[in-house]
């Protein structure tokens, strides 16, 4: 069975009528016919029949389909390579960040850099900052960007924002205009726990337990996102980096920062020894200015 052939008998299943599969793989309608009447010789058995006008799968079409969707799937790296090559002359630009970044920072900063770079193609990820590391050292992304600095011989680690760390409360918790919390003023109270290896974590937990009474943790969750999420539940207070809280307060939140406060940078993490792209630099102007911006408001 040629290429031809499954392209043929993919479309006949997608669409059931020969005259729109041959619209869709922009050929003659005699042509699909004819490739169709071949692979049926070919196989010795019949794919299609004709029912009230339509084409109907028979049960060896539909038991073909799935290995043909394999295939499909397959392929789909390979046309998006070539697509680029053919149009950009260069791979995508590649970003790797942590999940508080792709959720609030990154979408409206590379639609930004869509204005000024209308064609380029990019690929965006989520991943903890071991996983930016190893993607970074691997070369597959050209940008990483991270709450965290990994402190990595091979990669350098540019902080271009700063924030505080913040309190997530249900609206109405927090005292009108109010501008700060003690962390006195969590002893006792229902929160939210963060599970995993983040770095704040340990130190900031270490005070909350000191607090007398110390507060009540019933539930842990993997990401800050999660916690604004259990939060908007009902299930406590929680306290999240500064890109999360932006997110929370605009969905109707109660935010503040801690006092004293706790610093959060964001840094841009790059391979040591690689000069970047325009693309990439193009974008790092933008995400810059974009997170001042959202961090000093």
């Amino acid at each position: 069975m040629r290429l031809r052939h499954i392209e043929v008998i993919q479309a006949l299943l997608q669409t059931g009528h020969l005259g729109t599969a041959a619209e869709w793989l922009q050929l003659p309608v005699t042509e699909v016919e004819q490739v169709l009447r071949d692979v049926e010789d070919q196989l010795g058995f019949m794919l299609f029949a004709s029912v009230r006008g339509r084409l109907q799968a028979t049960r060896e079409a539909r038991e073909l389909q799935v290995e043909i969707a394999r295939i499909y799937d397959a392929l789909e790296p390979v046309q998006r390579l070539a697509n680029s090559l053919k149009q950009y002359l260069a791979p995508p630009l590649r970003i790797i960040c942590t999940p508080p970044l792709a959720h609030q920072l990154l979408p409206h900063g590379i639609a930004l850099l869509r204005r000024r770079l209308p064609d380029a193609p990019c690929t965006l990820l989520s991943q903890p900052t071991r996983d930016i590391v190893r993607s970074l050292l691997l070369r597959e992304s050209d940008l990483g960007l991270s709450l965290h600095d990994p402190d990595h011989a091979d990669i350098h680690g540019q902080v271009i924002a700063q924030g505080k760390l913040q309190l997530l409360a249900p609206h109405g918790w927090l005292q009108p205009k109010q501008k700060y919390i003690s962390l006195q003023d969590l002893a006792g109270q229902a929160m939210i726990g963060l599970e995993g290896q983040d770095p704040l974590s340990p130190a900031l937990e270490n005070k909350l337990h000191g607090l007398r009474p110390a507060p009540v943790i019933h539930t842990r969750v993997q990401t800050h996102q999660m916690m604004r999420s259990m939060v908007e539940a009902g299930e406590g207070l929680a306290i999240v980096d500064p890109f999360t809280a932006q997110g929370a307060k605009s969905s109707g939140l109660d935010v503040c920062p801690l006092a004293p406060a706790v610093p959060v940078c964001l840094y841009a993490l790059t391979l040591k020894n690689t000069e970047p792209s325009p693309a990439v630099q193009a974008l790092l102007a933008i995400i810059t200015e974009q997170a001042v911006a959202m961090l000093t408001s």
